[in-house]
């Protein structure tokens, strides 16, 4: 399965859930084709690797066991809240998803 067709099982799983939206074709730049809950980015297929923002111990957690990588939007330095995770695997990346989807919806004050 390509990233693209996975990400797209994502976005219908979550896509129901109050206040998530789907990537906006009409939006520019990073995160440009994002899930977003109450206009908040919470995951995006970037590089061919689900881009998730989770808390920072949980990314160091993925990155430490293998599973995910690093994200730095193209800055050099690495986001301490987001995480790549190139295996593409349909119930991994919607699993990670929604505990992105509810991180940063926790977020919200």
């Amino acid at each position: 399965m390509l990233p693209d067709e996975c990400f797209d099982g994502v976005v219908t799983a979550l896509r129901d859930r109050d206040g998530v939206a789907p990537p906006d074709p009409t939006r520019r730049g990073f995160g440009a084709q994002a899930l977003t809950v109450h206009g908040s980015i919470f995951a995006m297929v970037q590089d061919r690797a689900l881009v998730v923002k989770l808390p920072a111990a949980r990314v160091s957690a993925l990155v430490e066991s293998g599973q995910g990588a690093p994200f730095g939007a193209g800055r050099g330095r690495p986001m301490k809240e987001w995480v790549a995770v190139a295996t593409v695997d349909p119930d991994a990346w919607r699993d990670l998803a929604e505990e992105a989807c509810t991180f940063v919806d926790s977020r919200r004050a």
